[in-house]
């Protein structure tokens, strides 16, 4: 029976049935025609067509296997680049993609036995990565063309650069650190010198002594000697006892002059005095005297003079005749 024309209804019937895959002991790869029974496939291997075609591989049957098998692996390695290019993938997952064209190259007519063989062989050839674990075979493409091999060659020159580029800058960030730890090593040297030699700051006292230079020796024994120093210069001066006009209080004071190198520091304090008490006593004639019997010379201020000049006024006044009348008016007739 001739087959159906193209753009019929039959030729469209027979389409819908072929649609999709069909049993793969049912399609003839010489021929690359699918049957749909067994039936077909018998009346398909006694046409004319068939037996002329198969005359032909009979001829040189290796070199018909070499050619599918050489399509075969030019179409799976193409659809393994072009989907998953260097990705890994499981060979089973992938081999049903491969097999979703219906015009695909079928394994029976390679030389490979079965897919397990065929991933070996690339393997083999180098030409996928090829792992095996507990989920089963794992393929990956390596890339052989020129363009992929200048992009890896570039890649790792770059891999390169930015790695001398690293080892460069922790090269200079550990000669910095060494740089500074040699700078910080000399300072703290220097600093242990300056501290030996006596730059200590001390919370030592300093005393004057206007009188003259006294020589300042370490620790306690200048301060023993200054003290014993100035004791001494105190109980050299001979101590007089005079009564103060103002105060009544008894006072020492010395005649003689101690020694310029031994004044000492030490001022008693004064009390103020009362200025009316004392200007009374002057009015009334007393002077102070001391242990001695001579009269205490005091400096006198204003006030008193101005009081004492009116008290001689007045007793010139009181020592004239007619005293009694003296601050009388006379009566003008």
């Amino acid at each position: 029976m001739p087959r159906a024309e193209v753009g019929t209804t039959k030729y469209l019937d027979n389409k819908l049935k072929s649609k999709g895959l069909q049993r793969l002991r049912w399609y003839c790869q010489v021929c690359e025609r699918q049957m749909r029974d067994e039936n077909g496939f018998k009346c398909h291997t006694q046409s004319e067509s068939h037996l002329r075609q198969m005359l032909i591989v009979g001829e040189d049957p290796k070199k018909a296997i070499s050619k599918y098998s050489n399509d075969f692996q030019h179409d799976f390695l193409g659809l393994l680049k072009s989907a998953h290019g260097e990705k890994q993938i499981h060979i089973n997952h992938f081999y049903q993609e491969y097999i979703h064209n219906k015009e695909h190259i079928h394994m029976n007519a390679t030389r490979w036995q079965s897919l397990t063989e065929f991933a070996k062989h690339l393997g083999r050839e180098g030409l996928c990565r090829v792992e095996e674990n507990e989920k089963g075979l794992f393929i990956s493409y390596v890339d052989r063309s020129p363009e992929a091999l200048a992009r890896q060659e570039a890649i790792r020159k770059k891999e390169r650069q930015d790695k001398g580029d690293e080892e460069r800058e922790q090269r200079q960030i550990r000669e910095q650190i060494e740089r500074a730890n040699a700078e910080k090593a000399k300072k703290d040297t220097e600093g242990g010198e300056e501290q030996e030699k006596g730059l200590v700051r001390t919370d030592e006292k300093i005393k004057l002594n206007l009188g003259g230079a006294v020589t300042k020796k370490e620790g306690s024994t200048s301060e023993e000697k200054l003290t014993t120093a100035e004791e001494k210069s105190v109980e050299e001066k001979p101590a007089e006892t005079t009564k103060s006009p103002d105060e009544g209080v008894t006072q020492e004071q010395s005649t003689t002059t101690p020694a310029p190198g031994k004044i000492s520091m030490k001022i008693a304090p004064k009390k103020p005095g009362n200025v009316f008490a004392a200007a009374n006593k002057k009015l009334s004639g007393s002077k102070p005297k001391t242990a001695s019997g001579a009269e205490a010379k005091k400096p006198m201020s204003e006030a008193e003079r101005i009081m004492k000049q009116e008290m001689e006024r007045k007793r010139t006044f009181s020592s004239g005749p007619s005293s009694s009348n003296v601050f009388k008016k006379q009566r003008v007739n």
